[in-house]
């Protein structure tokens, strides 16, 4: 088996070698081969370059890949996810804010039948080790009630940035999809929800980092995660 990690990833010189230091030191430690593909989504600093001056590991492959100009964190995802060729694929965070240990948690999902597992920080079991604050928390708890009413799907957490899929689900859903930006993830479960795919949430320790590249400091930035949410079924209605 050959499991693939995806790492989209904005400016993220600074952060990327912690990354891939703690994902290959695990993966090393697996009984199957791996690749970990960074996608740089038109960085201006040197993300690419210290990824790829980044030495592999036993059985673990690394690459970056890169195109300009920036496009979103939900393009860079899925042009990491089309370009992978595990058996398993998944994509995580840059910043490691949920520990590569949680791939066996969602490995094991994956065996005992399900088609995409997701981390979730809002599941009985999970660990925050560093909350975002009262009024973010509390405006992703609102933003969650009604992206599930839209969408008519009940994840209690569909922005942990960590999710594995088997390989017919990430290549039949990111084919699929036409988000670019942060919203994606409810996208993807929502198209899983309509082809058919078994899903399962699970908790993780996870810890926020402030200097997250995503920022959520304007009305017209809350507005537009809102504009998103509410044209993915229009854009799915539309012919191709």
């Amino acid at each position: 088996m050959k499991l693939s990690v995806v790492i989209p990833a904005y400016n993220e010189e600074d952060r990327i070698v912690h990354t891939l230091e703690r994902s290959r030191a695990f993966l090393e430690g697996r009984p199957y081969s791996s690749e970990i593909i960074v996608v740089s989504d038109g960085s201006s600093d040197d993300t690419v370059a210290v990824a790829n001056d980044f030495s592999p590991g036993k059985n673990v492959s690394i690459q970056a890949l890169e195109y300009h100009p920036n496009q979103g964190k939900g393009y860079a995802t899925r042009y990491g996810m089309l370009r992978a060729s595990g058996d398993l694929i998944m994509f995580m965070d840059a910043d490691y804010s949920v520990p590569m240990e949680m791939a066996d948690t969602a490995m094991d999902l994956i065996r005992r039948g399900h088609d995409i597992a997701i981390a979730s920080r809002a599941v009985s079991g999970a660990v925050v080790t560093s909350g975002q604050g009262f009024f973010r928390a509390l405006s992703g708890k609102m933003y969650t009630l009604i992206q599930n009413l839209h969408l008519g799907i009940s994840y209690k957490d569909t922005q942990c940035g960590f999710k594995m899929f088997t390989r017919t689900a990430a290549r039949t859903l990111f084919s699929q999809s036409l988000l670019n930006s942060v919203i994606f993830d409810p996208e993807i479960l929502w198209l899983a929800k309509k082809k058919g795919f078994k899903t399962a949430e699970f908790p993780v320790t996870w810890t926020h980092h402030e200097d997250s590249r995503i920022q959520y400091d304007s009305v017209g930035k809350f507005l537009f995660i809102f504009q998103e949410l509410f044209s993915i079924k229009k854009r799915h209605s539309k012919p191709s």
